[in-house]
């Protein structure tokens, strides 16, 4: 039996299941949802070294049934959102007792992670759009959990917002089924190329796109990038973050912006319109992620609310993500989605690190904290990491993929996005020398010295996704061959194989309009990479 299916069945089913335990087993729907989030991570995990393929709903292929299909940049979407949602679950029992309704919260998460999970697997663009409003519309919900009213009105904006992107979305998706006749990706990719006369370049570079494809490709930047939280698309990003429970911060920062918002919209652009370096398409993708980084991060250097900071910058970390991917190169691709897993993990222990603040203090006010490593040891050290991660400092996983994504800028002749990438960072450094200053150095104020460090399994979130951050750094490692970077990036079998698969739009039509068989990856000279 396929898994594929397990990886959105498995979340959706415990969605529905869990509310019907009586509220009393609150215990229940703990063990259940973090039994359901290492299951998850387990067959993420292992389904890194199985062979790309293909998997038709029911039997039927495509492109007139539904498919799944897995592939490198699948599967490093998968691992990344289960590992996160694992050290996520971890820190809820214990925080979420703050709130009533906890087998709905659960419900609404573990839909939430169906959701995220359909959008990575999905070879469909209307089902891609149907996954995604259920990623969506439980993060709408997921926001507003407190039932306060910041959080409500922050709820109502992101809906509100969402729902514009949502329109844009599926009436680009309406337009190419009415000019082409099919929502199958790969089918569209096809007809797209033939339409464009091109067999794998940028259709909307080369002059020979209709006005409605270009449109359409206008729809999907705007609704896509108002999901990933781009700038100008920004606006619901800075007050939805910091209003929501502390363990939904973290899944949308460290996920879902990244899920529904970057991996849909490479997918999309990459596979199905299709780009090429220095075309119309890769230039947008880099001005937006240029801006985003400098506002993002001029941004958050002046908040100090906590998670308000943390929220800016996201912004702004997702535009170094969209910076390398648009520089659709093979090292610029494949250091974005090194940045895409990175700011996963180390974003998401930034928010439950605020989270544990808020926990033990009552206040996300950096000038009102001080002195905290003395009484929180782990969350101060944690969050010191975290830290050294987004800044960019070495040995820490951030460190390397900012730095790939500079030397694609500077392999790629821009050399002024790579300046923008040298002072955002520094920047960020400043702003997360700031949080350290005035939340965890210093002396212990007076009103503090009686807190105590957050109870064990919030702990224990927060040291896994730490460890993570150094241990995510040896995946760079691999990518320094004796040979040079591009040969690096031939042999790799994680990073390399996202690469590939992202970039490679006649493999991902091979791959996804095939019966039910099994690929193994091949390298860009078209040799088998050993998988």
């Amino acid at each position: 039996m396929d898994v594929l299916p397990l990886m959105v069945a498995l979340p959706m089913a415990g969605g529905f299941l869990l509310p019907l335990v009586p509220k009393k087993r609150s215990l229940v729907t703990d063990v259940v949802a973090v039994a359901l989030a290492l299951a998850l991570a387990v067959i993420a995990l292992s389904l890194i070294g199985s062979p790309d393929r293909a998997y038709h709903m029911g039997g039927w292929t495509a492109p007139i049934g539904i498919n799944l299909v897995l592939d490198g940049t699948s599967k490093l979407m998968l691992a990344v959102i289960a590992v996160v949602t694992f050290s996520v679950v971890l820190y809820c029992p214990t925080y979420m007792t703050r709130f009533t309704g906890k087998r709905k919260f659960y419900s609404l998460f573990l839909m939430m992670i169906a959701g995220m999970n359909g959008v990575v697997l999905t070879g469909d663009l209307f089902n891609l759009f149907v996954f995604l409003e259920i990623a969506s519309i439980a993060s709408y919900a997921l926001v507003a959990f407190g039932c306060e009213r910041d959080e409500l009105e922050a709820s109502f904006r992101y809906l509100v917002l969402g729902s514009v992107a949502s329109y844009f979305l599926l009436f680009g998706i309406a337009l190419l089924y009415a000019k082409l006749g099919t929502v199958n990706m790969a089918h569209l990719s096809q007809k797209i190329a033939e339409v464009g006369g091109l067999a794998g370049g940028d259709v909307v570079a080369a002059g020979k796109a209709s006005p409605l494809l270009v449109f359409a490709t206008v729809l999907f930047i705007c609704g896509l990038g108002l999901k990933a939280a781009l700038v100008p698309f920004h606006a619901w990003l800075p007050d939805a973050h910091p209003s929501a429970p502390t363990p939904i911060s973290a899944m949308l920062s460290g996920l879902l912006i990244k899920a529904i918002g970057v991996y849909a919209l490479a997918r999309v652009l990459f596979s199905v319109i299709g780009v090429h370096e220095g075309g119309a398409v890769s230039t947008v993708l880099m001005g937006l992620g240029a801006v985003s980084m400098i506002l993002g991060v001029l941004l958050a250097v002046a908040q100090w609310d906590y998670k308000r900071l943390l929220a800016y910058h996201s912004i702004s970390q997702i535009g170094y993500v969209v910076l390398g991917i648009g520089l659709a190169t093979p090292l610029g691709v494949a250091a974005g989605l090194f940045h895409l897993l990175n700011h996963a993990v180390f974003k998401s222990l930034l928010f439950l690190n605020a989270g544990a603040v808020e926990y033990r203090t009552g206040t996300r006010e950096l000038g009102e904290m001080g002195g905290l490593n003395k009484k929180m040891p782990v969350t101060g050290a944690t969050s010191f990491l975290a830290s050294m991660s987004i800044a960019g400092i070495p040995p820490f996983n951030g460190f390397f993929s900012k730095l790939l994504i500079i030397v694609a800028c500077f392999q790629a002749g821009r050399w002024g996005y790579a300046l923008i990438a040298v002072v955002v960072s520094v920047l960020t450094l400043a702003s997360f020398l700031k949080v350290q200053k005035y939340a965890f150095f210093g002396p212990l104020k007076e009103k503090w010295q009686n807190i105590r460090e957050v109870p064990v399994l919030m702990a224990a979130s927060m040291v896994l996704l730490a460890v993570l951050c150094l241990a995510t750094s040896v995946l760079a490692f691999k990518l320094f061959d004796k040979d040079g970077l591009e040969q690096g990036l031939r042999n790799d079998r994680f990073l390399g194989a996202a690469q590939r698969s992202l970039t490679d739009r006649e493999g991902y039509v091979t791959r996804a309009l095939s019966p039910a068989v099994e690929f193994k990856p091949t390298s860009t000279d078209g040799t088998d990479d050993g998988t």
